[in-house]
């Protein structure tokens, strides 16, 4: 019975880093992604270009 759960410790273990390094890439993918440069350019703008000015 301790075997079984050292062994099921360890895979859940595995699996979880691959499935977090996974997640990642997958993030990491659709931030650099040529067609969302437009909008991830517009955030930046926006919050440097309201920065400056007085809320009203």
């Amino acid at each position: 019975m301790d075997l079984a759960h050292d062994m099921l410790v360890g895979f859940s273990k595995s699996a979880g880093l691959f499935y977090l390094i996974a997640m990642a890439i997958v993030a990491l993918a659709y931030a650099c992604w040529p067609a969302n440069r437009d909008r991830f350019d517009k955030a930046a703008r926006d919050i440097v270009e309201d920065e400056d000015k007085p809320w009203q």
